[in-house]
């Protein structure tokens, strides 16, 4: 179901569409979009929405991975504006690292708007996930599983604002269950082989370990891997619906027991949509959240991005 937002957000766009189509008869909009990663079904996703969305408007698009490196992102990103991007979509690869590409573009006359995860610096609107209450969501779907008792741990990630909220959300949603203890936290870089090492790791340091949450599926499926190959009985949530998890999380017996989905192809589309109406001139609300969804065995069947 589309959230409140989404709807409005919708019947904005049809309202507009007599403005939109002779704004583009009139000069055509070239689009950049800097991702942190392309190595993440997540983001493939939502690049094959965004390339979509451009060939429907008539745009041009260019797209580049910071491979997690936000010095080649702020490069990136000056190269885009050497091609006179009007709009520039951010999907940074450190929230507070990537302000001086932001500087640069706005200075530039460019509409900026992050994507996914938040960014510093003179943007014009966000468009990400409800971060907070997909941890919260993720971390109170494990208690009830772990009848509110035991040690877990936190696979952590990157320093952007989505994997902070979603921390905090989980540590939040722990607090209803004083009986269960999180024992450590640990970087797994949101990648399947890091995860998979520091989850190793975890097990060995606390073999009676009840749980695990972590910040995306990409790790979660790392850790999941490890708690396999341990043979514990460790439960497993995240944070995405990575098309995988989802495989998993329907397996009978899995330790992976839900995840909670974000909407990538949304994300993008909105996002766009704002850096539109911006750029000819409306006024575009500073945040606009979408909405997360818990999917486990009862409602996996038929997920998709």
């Amino acid at each position: 179901m589309l959230s409140t937002i989404r709807k409005t957000f919708a019947v904005c766009c049809i309202a507009l569409t007599p403005f939109i189509s002779q704004s583009l008869m009139a000069k055509p909009i070239t689009i950049g979009m800097s991702f942190q990663e392309m190595n993440n079904p997540y983001f493939v996703t939502m690049k094959a929405a965004l390339d979509q969305a451009g060939k429907d408007i008539g745009a041009t698009v260019y797209v580049a991975d910071a491979r997690h490196d936000v010095s080649k992102q702020i490069n990136d990103v000056e190269d885009m504006l050497q091609k006179k991007i009007d709009i520039l979509l951010i999907n940074p690869a450190d929230s507070v690292g990537v302000q001086s590409a932001v500087l640069s573009a706005h200075n530039a006359g460019a509409v900026v708007v992050a994507i996914d995860a938040q960014a510093q610096g003179p943007l014009d609107s966000f468009v990400g996930s409800k971060n907070y209450d997909a941890g919260f969501l993720a971390g109170q779907y494990l208690g009830k599983n772990l009848n509110g008792k035991g040690k877990v741990a936190i696979l952590d990630g990157i320093p952007v604002v989505p994997i902070l909220e979603r921390v905090r959300g989980f540590e939040a949603a722990m607090k209803a269950y004083p009986d269960i203890k999180i024992v450590t936290k640990q970087n797994g870089k949101q990648e399947r082989d890091t995860a998979l090492t520091v989850t190793e790791n975890m097990l060995q340091a606390n073999p009676d370990l009840a749980g695990i949450f972590s910040v995306n599926d990409v790790g979660a499926l790392g850790a999941l891997a490890a708690i396999q190959a341990s043979g514990s009985k460790v439960k497993l949530v995240s944070v995405d619906g990575h098309p995988e998890a989802i495989k998993e999380i329907l397996k009978p017996n899995s330790p992976f027991i839900a995840t909670a989905a974000q909407f990538p192809r949304d994300q993008v589309r909105i996002g766009l949509g704002i850096a539109l109406a911006k750029y000819w001139g409306a006024n575009v609300p500073k945040t606009i959240p979408v909405d997360v969804k818990l999917i486990d065995k009862s409602n996996a069947q038929g997920f998709s991005w």
